[in-house]
């Protein structure tokens, strides 16, 4: 069974898909700093049938994340792994002007620090993944990375796009991103529109989440041999989004639960490395086969 490392999985986002890859028939490394929620969420993924070690921790911590990928090594190997697990810095989110320094370092911590350290400690892991194998009669087509991420936005011919030698494809055609021989496994790494868009009070967490685009785009350069992607899931109804604006009424936002079709798309599809949004992968067209 293929097996996924996911951080921040006791709820939300990284919970649905925890349970959508459950109901596949993966196998699941699973974290989060509560360990009573993590512990629930753990025992209603076992409820599929997969192999779930939940292990409660911090994922800025080294000792936490050195445990998440030799937990993925007992179960036999790492094929995709999450990085979903973040942090905003002040709750509720200010102003720079009056954004803390500790707050910034920790966003930075969380969401760039952490997620790097966690793809070193998981590389030698994912690099010997055959997840994605296919027969050699594919092509070997190098991850694009643009001179601006895409983002869906009102100029279509200047957007990013992940796959140059596909006619129009945008980020959304997936049937046309084939697999290759020498793709192992995956890195999947939530972003935030926040991380390309100036929202007042999303500073310290947008500057966060557009550091760890960029590392996502130099990764995909550095490591040919995996599918790396970043995504922006659009907005959702979560805690997360609750303790940053308090104050607004989220009731109408989307469930994370609504995301999750689009992320098992990339899955699907083999979809090349790239940045991508949920609203584009959701409207993609038909065509990339399901495993």
């Amino acid at each position: 069974m293929p097996v996924a490392v996911i951080t921040g999985a006791s709820k939300g986002l990284g919970l649905a898909l925890a349970g959508a890859l459950a109901g596949r028939g993966w196998d699941l490394v699973v974290d989060a700093r509560a360990a009573g929620p993590l512990a629930k969420a753990a025992r209603e993924l076992r409820g599929a049938g997969s192999r779930v070690v939940a292990l409660p921790g911090d994922v800025a911590g080294g000792g936490h994340r050195t445990a998440l990928v030799a937990a993925a090594g007992e179960l036999g190997g790492l094929d995709l792994l999450v990085n979903n697990a973040s942090a905003l810095g002040a709750e509720p989110l200010v102003r720079l002007a009056e954004l803390p320094a500790a707050g910034l370092r920790r966003a930075l911590e969380v969401n760039v620090v952490a997620p790097l350290e966690l793809i070193k400690e998981a590389l030698p892991l994912l690099r010997d993944s055959s997840y994605f194998s296919y027969p050699p009669s594919y092509v070997a087509e190098a991850p694009y990375i643009g001179e601006a991420p895409f983002r869906g936005d009102e100029h279509p011919a200047e957007a990013y796009d992940p796959h140059p030698y596909s006619e129009n494809s945008q980020n959304t055609d997936l049937s046309v991103s084939h697999p290759y021989v020498g793709v192992h496994g995956a890195v999947l790494t939530l972003s935030s529109d926040a991380a390309v868009e100036a929202y007042p009070t999303w500073g310290g967490y947008g500057a966060s989440k557009a550091a760890l685009d960029q590392l996502s785009a130099v990764l995909a350069v550095e490591e040919p041999g995996l599918r790396v992607w970043w995504v922006d899931p659009g907005d959702m109804r979560t805690d997360l989004y609750a303790a940053a604006v308090p104050d607004d009424d989220g009731s109408g936002r989307p469930l994370p639960q609504t995301v999750v079709p689009a992320l098992l798309r990339l899955l699907d599809g083999a979809a090349a490395s790239g940045r991508y949004t949920a609203a584009d992968l959701t409207a993609a067209p038909d065509g990339a086969s399901s495993r």
